[in-house]
């Protein structure tokens, strides 16, 4: 999602994040357990108009479901909080320490497995946060699956709020398609290089960049990017040192991310929001992106330190 001013707020779509604890895909057609955990989902559009009918829905729903005294399921998670005594890892040190990783795998794969929660906005009604799990998967012969999963794993069992009728179960499946074979031989559906300097010119033509990627830009590539493929361990690295020679990316410490995962963070700051990169500290690999409010938008309801989006991408 492109950083830009103050009108990109009223398109934001509807996405989701992921849960806590990490564990093996979901099978196509598979319904998910509400004990188990979430993927990220593709951004949904919200007919804005129904927004607060869909938030007394939920509420109604959540206190039908968990009873008067416990608050409805509508997600809103919390900002990603850095370990106050951990020491910051610069990206030069985790570049270093990726390549040092490579050993052949694991290897490149297309498709996703990625949980998400993302705010949608408008001028008439509250902000409301939709957590979705998707699981995209490709086949020999150019095929490929996509479930999107409506879950919260914070509150397993409650409702989950969705545009598509109002308050659900959670681990009700909101999307599940096959897509017929296709080919194409530019990014990102064409395989990300794994040398930083290819890498860096495969994102920009995968965002349809004129110029070199800003480094909000170079970050939404990143989304992009993810959403497509899991990395392997070569690509892991070509970014981690892409990112290591991007401007403005700075150290900021460990945290543990929303899958249960210790993780090194590295924030940016700027048009608004701060944007955290979290990755792995052996690997480089990416884990997640966290996307919050540095200042308050009344006008939709938005406070400063709020979530604007969340994505946890995990094998």
């Amino acid at each position: 999602m492109a950083v830009g001013e103050r009108g990109w707020l009223a398109r934001l779509p509807v996405r989701g994040c992921r849960g806590r604890l990490a564990r093996s895909p979901l099978a196509v057609g598979e319904r998910r357990p509400s004990a188990l955990l979430p993927v990220r989902g593709r951004p949904a559009k919200v007919a804005w108009g129904l927004v607060a009918v869909l938030v007394v829905a939920c509420v109604t729903l959540g206190l039908v479901l968990s009873g008067p005294g416990t608050p409805p399921a509508v997600a809103a998670p919390r900002p990603l909080v850095v370990q106050a005594d951990s020491t910051p890892v610069s990206l030069q040190v985790l570049a270093d320490r990726a390549q040092a990783a490579v050993d052949g795998s694991p290897s490149l794969r297309k498709g996703t497995h990625v949980q998400s929660w993302s705010m949608g906005m408008s001028e008439d009604a509250p902000p409301i946060t939709l957590p979705e799990e998707r699981v995209v998967r490709w086949r020999a012969d150019g095929s490929h699956t996509e479930l999107v999963v409506a879950t919260d794993p914070r509150h397993p069992g409650r409702p989950v709020l969705t545009d598509a009728g109002g308050a659900v179960a959670d681990g009700h499946v909101i999307t599940r398609r096959t897509y017929p074979p296709s080919w194409s031989d530019a990014p990102p559906e064409s395989p990300p290089p794994h040398d930083a300097a290819r890498l860096r010119a495969y994102l920009r033509e995968a965002a349809h960049l004129r110029a070199a990627p800003t480094t909000p830009e170079l970050l939404d590539a990143v989304e992009l990017l993810l959403d497509h493929w899991t990395l392997g361990a070569r690509e892991s690295a070509a970014l981690a040192r892409l990112l290591a020679d991007t401007e403005g990316l700075r150290p900021a410490g460990q945290v543990t991310d929303r899958l249960g995962r210790r993780g090194q963070a590295y924030v940016y700051e700027g048009h608004g929001l701060r944007r955290m990169l979290v990755m792995d500290p052996v690997t480089g690999a990416v884990l997640g992106l966290e996307s919050v409010f540095a200042r308050a938008e009344p006008v939709y309801g938005v406070k400063a330190g709020d979530v604007m989006s969340y994505s946890a991408w995990m094998r």
